[in-house]
């Protein structure tokens, strides 16, 4: 592995609306669980969890979000038990000093203030985990790729819905990033930093 310099973790929407049973269940979400809790738990000081925060009603929404939500009208704020959207109870014990970061779209870095964060801490580098790999995961590496940062997928704690467009997206990081981008299973990459 390349020296990564100071790094972050970003453990992306590890909540319990994609765990528990919604219409955005995320099956495999329960299965790379302990890996993100692994890499979270043993650095908790330099992870930041990401959380996907629907807005209380459709027309809250900007723009072809609006659509969007009219579409899941039952996962807003108005008819989602505001629980759900929190994280799993097993990461969510790690904050802090973990941080929780939330954010309104697929991307984290639209509004500026988790580059802004990253920047003030000198971050050079991040580890990306969590879910969906081809949604959420897919729009935070290629910001963080395009924002300046190395980044370091961990393979086997990255998970989507549809087993396809998981296994295209992690072919396409793999291949068409391999610069600014490594893809690493999570026991190799602590094994690696320790």
């Amino acid at each position: 592995m390349k020296d990564i310099g100071n790094w972050r973790h970003i453990c992306v929407d590890a909540q319990r609306m994609f765990i528990e049973d919604t219409p955005w269940n995320v099956p495999w979400m329960k299965r790379v669980l302990p890996e993100l809790l692994e890499i979270a738990r043993y650095h908790a000081e330099r992870t930041i969890f990401t959380r996907f925060v629907p807005p209380v009603r459709a027309e809250d929404a900007f723009g072809s979000w609006k659509d969007y939500y009219r579409k899941w009208w039952m996962m807003t704020g108005e008819h989602l038990p505001e629980g759900l959207i929190g994280l799993a109870p097993s990461l969510q014990k790690l904050v802090p000093p973990a941080r929780v970061y939330d954010k309104s779209t697929y991307s984290p870095w639209i509004d500026g203030r988790l580059f802004s964060h990253l920047h003030q801490q000198g971050a050079t580098s991040l580890v990306v985990t969590g879910g969906e790999t081809d949604v959420c995961v897919l729009t935070t590496v290629l910001g963080a790729i395009d924002l300046g940062f190395h980044v370091i997928v961990l393979s086997d704690a990255v998970c989507s819905g549809a087993d396809e467009t998981h296994d295209a997206a992690i072919d396409l990081l793999g291949d068409r990033f391999s610069v600014q981008l490594q893809l690493f299973k999570t026991e190799e990459f602590l094994s690696a930093i320790s």
